[in-house]
Order: C-alpha cells, then sequence, then structure tokens
C-alpha cells in the first residue's frame, strides 16, 4: 500500500465512498489545466485567456 500512486488511491477513494460524480469535474479541470499549459507559449494564448 506504501507503493501506491496517487491516481490509484484517489481511485480505490473513489470505488469505496461511491463518488464517481468527482471524476468529470477532475477530468475537465485536467484538460483545462493541460490547455493553459500546452498553449502558454504559442499565439494562441491571448484567446485562451480570454475565454477565462
Amino acid at each position: 500500500m506504501a507503493n501506491q500512486s496517487i491516481i490509484t488511491e484517489f481511485w480505490e477513494f473513489l470505488k469505496i465512498r461511491k463518488r464517481y460524480w468527482l471524476l468529470p469535474i477532475l477530468i475537465t479541470l485536467g484538460l483545462l489545466s493541460a490547455l493553459i499549459v500546452f498553449t502558454e507559449g504559442s499565439a494562441v494564448a491571448p484567446f485562451i485567456y480570454a475565454l477565462f
């Protein structure tokens, strides 16, 4: 149990506590974070930041 990753541990938490509704929220936050990180240095960045 000491070698489990955070993702595995979080998945076990979701399964045990039946909190599956958290998964779409976290996926959406992860995708938005990736979008911001990957477009940080490009010409698209001003348009992305205008959305938020």
